[in-house]
């Protein structure tokens, strides 16, 4: 009782300071519900979904996606580029008319110096950029870029927060380098949390991790300006709070609303509503070192585990828009199988594998997980589907819930048995699957090497990365997919419905995978 008496003070209170801030009359405010997922504004390390909701405020990249859309690559910082015939060099004409939030002008130097800091920097989002052999400045407003390999990803890599465009000499002023021991010796990280060095619409005024994070226009911005002067963005897990504060008016957008809350939403004249599928994909992981994973690294038990989850189930429980792929590529994304392909439940035949991997009576393990909400999917009630399903082929799943970042931390460092876990694209194009196979990012978590991987897998993923030709490649995905629902250590479990709610007098709201909301679109 004491705790529920906690919490509703600590709600009051958290709508009281709401209402304080929407009320000042000397400014246009826009304030954004959200439960936070992310803990660095430094872009070139920026990783988490959430992030980019801030990152696309804040920082422009070359190229972009309509705000609407993931289908078209457009222009942003570069006017235009030119691919060579091998599709190894890509050349960048800079726009002459941009300048970062302190008044500096953009030069093709400040491209050279945000490309290659993120590389060197070596953090999560390094990876997108292996196939850049080398970024080099022709002129002021020209960057060659140069692969060392054909790349047919690279322009929606470019549209990733992590390929934002910063001010070179600020961040240098601040302790940054692009150097390449700069994952050692880069020091602009902590700097970056309170202030920007970017030429898009806003600019970071301060962040206070898990509380909020606020940003003010850029009084130098080259483009239109925004119609807010600030926009505050704050931090509440709980999506009962953001429902609830949504209603009273003391935030504008919730963006994590879980199906159960649409239709009183949909009945409040005051409010609209947005629904879609997500190109989010849930998924289970089984570490394939046996000192880890333990049963769950034997891959007949990971086969048995594909076959006794209630993949319906688990599409009505995420509700509208939600759906299950096939294999680890999610529906939408070009050479997808077809959702009519997907496995079926199979009970005897998950029971069947169990006993030939020696666990006719079942075995007891841990489910680790992250205790919390994203676009409205809560983690342990998924959590608690999984064990229910998993009981009645005899394997006793025990739930642990763990806070965000701790559950992060041992997911990347590939320390975690089995466990719960989501897929957002960091770019639009299927080649980010690769990273669900043997050494890619996701398969590196589950311990899923070349050296313990079949060479079968090895190959396709050689083939499929370098290949031009969309039709083979579609092809090639198709293969990998059918091998995926046989074989590897992830179970994909569906995508989620994505929903959003914000107050009906808010104008200009579009969903794009990439960034979610453009909050800079937003008018009353």
């Amino acid at each position: 009782m004491r705790r529920i008496t906690i919490v509703l003070l600590i709600v009051a209170l958290g709508l009281m300071t709401f209402g304080s801030v929407i009320a000042q009359e000397d400014e246009a405010v826009l304030v954004v519900g959200l439960s936070e997922d992310y803990h660095s504004l430094d872009p070139s390390r920026a990783y988490e979904p959430g992030g980019s909701l801030i990152h696309h405020s804040v920082y422009d990249t070359l190229v972009t996606f309509p705000s609407d859309s993931v289908e078209e690559i457009l222009p942003n910082l570069a006017a235009s580029w030119e691919i060579s015939d091998d599709g190894m060099v890509y050349t960048f004409t800079l726009r002459d008319d941009v300048t970062f939030s302190n008044g500096d002008p953009l030069t093709a130097e400040d491209v050279v110096f945000s490309f290659n800091r993120m590389k060197n920097l070596r953090d999560n989002p390094s990876f997108l950029a292996d196939t850049i052999a080398s970024v080099e400045a022709a002129d002021d407003l020209t960057v060659v870029m140069t692969l060392t390999q054909p790349d047919p990803a690279i322009l929606a890599k470019l549209v990733f927060d992590a390929f934002s465009i910063l001010n070179a000499e600020e961040v240098r002023a601040h302790g940054g380098t692009d150097a390449e021991d700069a994952a050692e010796t880069d020091t602009a990280e902590e700097w970056l949390r309170d202030h920007s060095a970017g030429t898009g619409p806003y600019m970071v005024e301060s962040y206070e991790p898990t509380v909020q994070t606020v940003l003010v226009r850029n009084p130098n911005y080259w483009g239109e300006a925004p119609y807010f002067d600030r926009i505050i963005i704050r931090n509440l897990p709980e999506v009962s709070t953001q429902k609830l504060a949504l209603e009273a008016g003391d935030i504008h957008i919730a963006m994590d609303v879980t199906p159960d809350q649409v239709p009183a939403l949909e009945a409040n004249e005051e409010i609209e509503v947005f629904s879609t599928q997500s190109d989010t994909l849930i998924f289970l992981l089984c570490n394939e070192d046996p000192e880890i994973g333990g049963p769950v690294s034997n891959p007949l038990v990971q086969r048995a585990i594909r076959y006794a989850i209630d993949y319906e189930g688990f599409r009505i429980l995420s509700g509208e828009g939600a759906n299950t792929p096939a294999a680890m590529v999610p529906i939408g994304f070009a050479g997808a199988l077809d959702p009519s392909e997907a496995l079926t439940r199979d009970l005897d035949q998950a029971r069947d594998l169990l006993a030939e991997a020696g666990y006719a009576d079942g075995f007891e393990i841990d489910l680790l997980y992250p205790d919390f909400n994203y676009i409205g999917t809560e983690f342990g009630i998924v959590a608690q589907k999984v064990q229910a399903d998993l009981a009645e082929v005899g394997i006793t799943v025990n739930l642990v819930p763990e806070e965000f970042q701790v559950s992060l931390d041992e997911y990347r460092a590939g320390e975690q048995g089995f466990s719960l876990w989501l897929w957002n694209p960091d770019y639009y194009d299927t080649l980010d699957y690769v990273e669900f196979l043997p050494g890619g990012v996701v398969g590196n978590r589950a311990n899923w090497t070349d050296e313990n991987a079949d060479q079968e897998i090895l190959d396709l993923r050689d083939a499929v990365k370098v290949e031009t030709d969309p039709d083979v490649r579609n092809d090639l995905f198709r293969e990998i997919q059918l091998y995926e629902q046989q074989n590897g250590p992830f179970v994909p479990l569906f995508q989620p419905g994505v929903h959003f709610a914000y107050r009906a007098e808010l104008q200009g709201f579009s969903y794009n995978g990439q960034w979610r909301v453009d909050l800079t679109l937003l008018h009353f």
